[in-house]
């Protein structure tokens, strides 16, 4: 896959546009210093750089610290364990999270995160997702920190762990965020209603995907954030290139044109919402 700056198309900046899930460590990404000065360029000022492992967890913190302010971008981070990953989770990655998060002020770490199921890949068993998502579940409320998370074909299990932390009280009032929100419109609206936010990025604008914009349309603009999930899920008319946080004014274009509103005032309102959701 190449690079999109070669052939990309790039959107009008929409100014004050906040990408709250960008993997800028990955190895498909292009120079930070390149990412950065085109995503300053579209309109793009706040970036969250999010993590799926102890490793990523180091790397993620380390370029929110080392790059933020680059080109007018402030940058922040999340550490956590993915649930491809769960199977890594121990106590000495429960022991570098926590310690992270003790010191998330000067690491400029927002969330935990990625975290939940994923029932798609497999890449750990479900019974050790089920377990490392509850454990940094706890984390979260213990620390009262919100968390990113990640549901793919698992919404069932997903919502059964998420109301077993309610019924207990161990749930914050706003508990995160829905990434890359891939449910359906009646999953949505109960996420929606435990507190989460829901996340859009590049798959919004596929021309063959009918479930994500109905689950825009019923979801409350003051719940919207937008993100690229870069170097993955690149939006139309990029798709099938690299993804990039210039690239996320198109997720922001298909909000306004779904929601029958202008860009800039979904740019505003999901910059807002982010800011709101992971009290920057």
């Amino acid at each position: 896959m190449s690079h999109g700056p070669r052939v990309a198309k790039y959107p009008e900046g929409h100014s004050g546009v906040f990408d709250t899930h960008a993997h800028l460590y990955d190895d498909k990404c292009d120079s930070p210093e390149e990412e950065l000065r085109r995503a300053s360029s579209c309109g793009v000022d706040t970036v969250l750089i999010p993590a799926d492992n102890v490793a990523t967890s180091r790397l993620a913190v380390e370029y929110a610290q080392r790059w933020n302010g680059y080109e007018g971008v402030t940058l922040y981070a999340s550490v956590g364990v993915h649930p491809h990953e769960a199977s890594s989770y121990d106590e000495d990655a429960e022991t570098f999270i926590i310690d992270m998060i003790g010191k998330r002020q000067e690491l400029r770490i927002k969330a935990i995160g990625e975290i939940g199921l994923d029932y798609y890949y497999d890449h750990s068993p479900r019974d050790v997702q089920r377990e490392v998502f509850a454990k940094q579940l706890e984390l979260s409320f213990e620390y009262d920190i919100p968390f990113i998370l990640h549901e793919r074909d698992a919404a069932g299990d997903c919502l059964d762990i998420l109301n077993s932390f309610r019924r207990r009280g161990r749930f914050l009032e706003t508990p995160g965020v829905c990434h890359c929100c891939s449910c359906s419109a009646e999953v949505a609206s109960e996420l929606i209603r435990m507190g989460f936010y829901i996340g859009f990025d590049g798959p919004l604008t596929f021309k063959n995907n009918k479930k994500t914009p109905k689950v825009c349309e019923i979801c409350p603009m003051d719940r919207i954030v937008v993100e690229t999930d870069s170097p993955y899920l690149t939006p139309e008319p990029n798709r099938g290139m690299t993804n990039e946080p210039a690239f996320v004014p198109y997720v922001v274009e298909k909000i306004a044109q779904i929601k029958g509103m202008e860009p800039r005032a979904v740019a505003d309102i999901t910059k807002k919402n982010g800011e709101k959701l992971f009290r920057i």
